[in-house]
């Protein structure tokens, strides 16, 4: 049987390291609804570009924590499914600008439809009591998160 590291939940306040490991299985419960064709860091890639459309490869990889030629090879696979552009900058011609095409978005959107679809359907056999506390903790986590961007990686 493989030992167990428990420091982190002793060094935690009463509840924090079991919250959350709860919050982790949300999360991973999530990916039941497979993010396939993309890897983790390719639809990583795809809410990116969702998100800020129009960046350069430069930009995509400051967001993503990445590098340039990690990203490019990354945006490759990208394009090669049809799930991204690379199209001429307005701002330099040695620059190309990465937006997400018509099939990218369809998919991102599908994705969302189906995760949201889970969601809606376990959120609808909680209690109106678990709802509601659920929801004030998520939004008092946002809120911290928000004020917090460092550890919100």
């Amino acid at each position: 049987m493989d030992a167990v590291d428990r420091s982190r939940e002793q060094a935690a306040p009463d509840g924090v390291a079991a919250l959350a490991r709860l919050i982790e299985s949300v999360l991973e419960g999530a990916q039941d609804v497979s993010p396939r064709p993309l890897s983790v860091s390719q639809l990583r890639a795809v809410v990116a570009l969702d998100r800020r459309d129009g960046v350069n490869l430069r930009e995509l990889a400051e967001q993503l924590d990445s590098t340039p030629p990690l990203v490019s090879r990354l945006c490759d696979r990208l394009e090669a499914v049809g799930f991204l552009e690379r199209l001429p900058s307005a701002r330099s011609r040695r620059e190309l600008t990465l937006r997400l095409s018509d099939r990218g978005r369809a998919y991102l959107q599908d994705l969302r439809s189906r995760r949201r679809d889970r969601v809606e359907t376990l959120l609808a056999k909680m209690t109106p009591a678990g709802r509601a506390a659920l929801a004030g903790g998520l939004a008092e986590y946002l809120a911290l998160a928000d004020r917090t961007p460092d550890l919100h990686r």
